[in-house]
């Protein structure tokens, strides 16, 4: 594993979504281009993980959910992976479009010759026997885990141990990657204020045009955010802002967010897009607590 990559940050971070995200575009193409967008951000900046939730109630969203789940999926996972996890849909149609994200996870290198000793790698279960099972890794032939026992198409992190008659790996804990590992995917069925009343996170901060410019509240929020191990950042959606959203259960923003933060203040457009909140906010916030 090369050193130029970087460490996992220290505080974990979560950013959350809405399933309205795409709603306004009718274009598969576009809508796709739009997420791939955003799964760019999250790799640039080393967000751990995005949550698509529900913003309007009482209508349901599981199919704008489950396209922006599928292409940020699609995107995290290493490229020589995806034929195995997954099939051919209409939604993935476009993918092709997708910027790649060149994280530690996705290898460009395809040849055991290039393999180092306690180098981990991303890969798929593809048998399982009395040795243990197989693992396709993203080069000539398939790694042995000894003594493992796992379902055949499980995804999984190897750490590279032995490399001679046989390629031998083990299954290692991806949270025990010292490096930067991808993001996870997760599809909430709660309305964003009921997950921020559970108190799952130390820090939350909402996004605003009517919050409070960044620079302002800084100091608090380097405080706070030092003595915090989970943060969430939440962003609305292309047709209504925060408190728009969470006011529909009857909740105000100001009780669920420790912070509401404008990171564009002055903005010289009427409006700002989700992806493009996400961008400004992710670079601000890596700059002030990296």
């Amino acid at each position: 594993m090369q050193s130029i990559y970087p460490l996992k940050r220290q505080v974990r971070i979560s950013v959350a979504i809405p399933a309205s995200f795409t709603s306004d575009i009718p274009h598969l193409r576009e809508k796709t281009l739009r997420i791939g967008l955003v799964g760019r951000a999250l790799a640039i900046f080393r967000v751990d993980e995005v949550l698509i939730y529900p913003d309007v109630l009482n209508r349901n969203q599981t199919r704008d959910a489950d396209l922006i789940k599928m292409i940020l999926s699609y995107m995290e996972t290493p490229q020589y992976l995806r034929k195995r996890l997954f099939k051919i849909r209409p939604e993935l149609r476009y993918v092709g479009i997708l910027p790649p994200l060149r994280t530690p996870h996705h290898p460009t290198k395809n040849k055991e010759k290039n393999l180092k000793i306690g180098e981990c790698r991303e890969g798929v279960v593809i048998s399982s026997g009395k040795k243990g099972v197989y693992i396709d890794i993203g080069v000539e032939r398939p790694l042995l885990a000894p003594g493992v026992r796992m379902k055949v198409n499980s995804r999984v992190t190897v750490t590279i141990k032995e490399k001679g008659r046989e390629l031998i790996g083990e299954i290692t804990n991806p949270d025990r990657v010292k490096f930067y590992w991808g993001y996870r995917v997760k599809k909430s069925s709660f309305p964003l204020g009921s997950i921020l009343k559970n108190r799952e996170y130390d820090l939350v901060i909402a996004t605003s045009r009517r919050g409070e410019p960044v620079m302002e509240v800084i100091d608090r929020l380097l405080k706070r955010w030092k003595r915090s191990s989970k943060v969430l950042i939440a962003f609305g959606s292309p047709t209504q802002g925060l408190q728009e959203i969470i006011k529909q259960e009857n909740i105000r923003l100001e009780d669920v967010a420790h912070f509401i933060i404008n990171t564009i203040p002055d903005q010289g457009v009427e409006t700002v897009r989700t992806e493009e909140a996400i961008y400004a906010t992710l670079a601000v916030l890596n700059i002030l607590a990296p």
